[in-house]
């Protein structure tokens, strides 16, 4: 039951719909040149997200999403930024409400992005999760928030 997805199922899970990756480029660079050949993958890549609905059909309007920052990126700023990149992005693509659906309770980092972005707790799922750092059960915390305003 709590089995680790295979690469190609996480690959169809993240990369299913609509995602983003952040990657490093130097100030003035034109746009992907953090990929250039040479350049390690583990020193360009900050983090992603996707997109998708969290539901299907007459509410599809409603998104969810999903984020990683990577170990070295993390203090820096990069959640915060790929957050309003996500809230630039989901609008476009037709998402009128977000809702974030295990944003896990000792993630103090997450909760005040989420929070100074204009979300809010709209729920609490108890002993939602087993995360890979403990065998206690965490608390995750159901964000939501309008989008486009």
């Amino acid at each position: 039951m709590e089995q680790a997805m295979s690469l190609d199922q996480f690959r169809d899970y993240w990369f299913g719909t609509f995602a983003v990756v952040a990657v490093l480029d130097e100030e003035g660079a034109a746009p992907g040149e953090g990929l250039r050949e040479g350049r390690k993958w583990e020193d360009v890549c900050l983090g992603t997200f996707y997109i998708k609905p969290n539901y299907p059909g007459r509410c599809s309007h409603i998104c969810n999403a999903g984020f990683m920052t990577t170990n070295a990126a993390r203090g820096k700023g990069v959640g915060q930024v790929m957050g309003e990149t996500y809230l630039e992005f989901a609008p476009q693509l037709g998402y009128k409400y977000s809702v974030f659906n295990l944003v896990f309770a000792n993630n103090p980092a997450s909760i005040r992005i989420w929070e100074k972005l204009g979300f809010s707790v709209i729920g609490r799922v108890p002993k939602a999760a087993r995360l890979a750092n403990s065998e206690e059960l965490v608390d995750a915390l159901i964000f939501g928030r309008e989008l486009g305003n």
